[in-house]
């Protein structure tokens, strides 16, 4: 991925670039970890060394498959301004320095990537949103990752009780990039709703009845979400679930 991205920058490759494209719909993977239903995934608990493997694993799985979803983004759909792939290309990249850290970080604790079961929901949501990028930068970065915000302070307690120091170190910068990553689907979700005369936030609320989003549910990190392009309505909205 980082070769990849050094590519674009030098020039060799243009992802904006108006050229036939084949749509990926079964990215590349390892054999393991084996993939299960989100519902048999089972509960991850920080309080044991296998417990807190299993809840590093799963974060290292999220950001397996954000790679694939942020290059997905950047390769499917065409006719975007060339700072659209731009963005999706440097979000690539980070995902996979998250990844790798995440990855590391579980080699210390006696296991690896592939060791537990995971589930493939991020990828089901690229392929639900695969039409069309408004419906795509609405429901993966504003709902799937935006989720992942509303979650790390739970987790961060989690690991505070288990005094895994560096795993919170690796959050904090998980969490700078992701507000990143869904401010950039914040904006560009406004700019297509500005170029089909959309008015944004009853737009994302429609998509979540017509595509079966999942839920959104409290608590909601309000301030990282105001960071990462959420209006004061929509937090309003949030605040009333």
């Amino acid at each position: 991925m980082h070769a990849l991205r050094a590519d674009w920058r030098s020039g060799r490759i243009d992802p904006a670039i108006e050229a036939p494209r084949s749509a990926i719909d079964r990215p590349g993977q390892p054999e393991k970890p084996g993939l299960i239903p989100p519902q048999r995934v089972p509960r991850r608990r920080a309080d044991t060394l296998a417990g807190r493997a299993a809840l590093v694993h799963a974060l290292a799985h999220i950001e397996f498959n954000a790679i694939n979803l942020a290059l997905d983004a950047a390769h499917r759909f065409p006719g975007m301004p060339q700072a659209y792939y731009a963005d999706w290309l440097s979000i690539a990249d980070e995902e996979a320095l998250h990844f790798e850290l995440l990855n590391a970080h579980l080699a210390t604790l006696g296991f690896a990537y592939g060791d537990f079961s995971a589930h493939n929901g991020l990828w089901e949501m690229a392929l639900k949103t695969a039409h069309d990028p408004l419906v795509r930068m609405a429901l993966v970065p504003r709902v799937m990752e935006a989720r992942g915000l509303d979650a790390t302070p739970l987790i961060v307690d989690k690991l505070k009780a288990a005094n895994d120091t560096r795993m919170i170190e690796i959050l904090a910068l998980i969490e700078r990039d992701e507000i990143g990553h869904v401010a950039t689907g914040s904006r560009w979700f406004r700019w297509l709703c500005a170029a089909r005369g959309l008015e944004p936030e009853a737009t994302f609320r429609q998509m979540l009845l017509d595509y079966d989003a999942p839920s959104l549910k409290p608590p909601f990190n309000l301030e990282a979400r105001r960071k990462a392009g959420f209006s004061e309505p929509e937090l309003d909205w949030l605040s009333r679930l």
